[in-house]
């Protein structure tokens, strides 16, 4: 979330703060698709109008959940990768914490990209920020030699953002195989193709 300016932004992000840590803990401790809307403003102790004012469903709280956790976390993370040589040594370490990351989240995993997904303006700030570290980590890997500097870095962010959204389906289709698996072929493919 960004900073509020004024007092009553402050005020308006309080609250949303306060819903989201109150529904996170009630979808932990129901499960997430026993826990409804009038649930979570009855324990927040608000009005129904002022959580449907900041969120219009549970999934915007799950959303808001992640993506407040992945914007804490990415200073650190950015830190940590940046101990690891550029290019497919980075990259597979940062699916490396993101699977592990995932595999703890899978229960919420399928409510979370389906919401995503529906949504109408994918390009929105709502983002969890993940296009950003993929450019960080495709630049790095081009500055080092390990990638190719022919493609547009847009291009490249983007078939890799498609190709990890694949993989992730896939693996949650797929309760038999650890997600590192999955993301080892998708970075394969990613980064060497399809040709002998």
């Amino acid at each position: 979330m960004n900073q509020p300016s004024g007092r009553r932004e402050r005020k308006l992000q309080q609250t949303a703060e306060k819903l989201v840590k109150t529904a996170w803990s009630l979808f932990e401790e129901q499960g997430f698709e026993h826990v409804t809307m009038e649930a979570i403003a009855e324990k927040a102790d608000v009005a129904k109008g002022t959580l449907y004012k900041h969120f219009p469903v549970k999934e915007a709280l799950l959303q808001q959940a992640f993506h407040t956790e992945l914007q804490q976390e990415k200073p650190q993370l950015m830190e940590q990768l940046e101990q690891i040589p550029a290019g497919m040594p980075r990259m597979r370490a940062f699916f490396k914490i993101s699977a592990d990351w995932s595999e703890q989240r899978r229960r919420y995993l399928p409510y979370y990209l389906r919401f995503r997904m529906n949504a109408r303006d994918v390009t929105n700030p709502g983002r969890s920020g993940t296009d950003q570290i993929f450019s960080m980590l495709i630049e790095a890997g081009i500055e080092s030699g390990d990638f190719r500097d022919n493609l547009p870095l847009e291009s490249s962010v983007h078939y890799l953002s498609f190709l990890y959204l694949g993989a992730l389906l896939r693996w949650l289709n797929d309760s038999e195989s650890p997600l590192m698996e999955e993301l080892d072929r998708m970075l394969e493919l990613f980064l060497n193709g399809v040709q002998n």
